[in-house]
């Protein structure tokens, strides 16, 4: 996997298309080159689907770690959770009630990454302190939250009468 193959799959990220035409608009990449390698990371694993989820151990990206950030701030909350997500790595931030302020998810690429990241937490003025948890395996973890659901419920909850 080179840059241009990480390019292809951060605007996929990013626009949530694998569209070859929105890619080439995004990364400047030749559509027959995108075609190409989209096929290359299929067969390699590392694009798992035509939604183009990413096995994010294949790409290098495979410890993962959770963070409760507890914080002390004056000002919005918003502000420190925009803070928070600036850190590189984050991928989930959940903002929460008792005694943690923010749970954080972040894929990294290794143990250097995770102290990476929590001296990054560290410089944001509002944090007081973390708790990392790292994740041994992931046992369940689905994108797509319906699928978790019959239709006939999503029907009940969610359907205009």
């Amino acid at each position: 996997m080179d840059e241009r193959d990480l390019r292809i799959l951060k605007a996929i990220a990013d626009r949530g298309t694998g569209s070859p035409e929105r890619l080439h608009e995004a990364t400047g990449i030749p559509v027959s080159t995108i075609h190409y390698r989209l096929n290359r990371l299929r067969e390699a694993g590392v694009v798992e689907n035509d939604l183009f989820d990413v096995d994010l151990d294949a790409l290098g990206l495979g410890v993962t770690v959770l963070v409760e950030v507890l914080a002390d701030y004056s000002g919005a909350h918003e502000d420190v959770a925009d803070d928070i997500l600036d850190v590189e790595g984050v991928t989930t931030l959940l903002s929460t009630m008792g005694e943690t302020d923010f749970v954080v998810v972040a894929h990294l690429a290794d143990e250097d990454a995770v102290g990476r990241l929590l001296r990054e937490f560290e410089t944001i003025p509002a944090v007081e302190r973390t708790n990392s948890t790292y994740v041994i395996e992931t046992l369940y973890d689905d994108a797509r939250a319906l699928s978790s659901y019959s239709l006939e419920t999503l029907v009940e909850l969610l359907a205009d009468d």
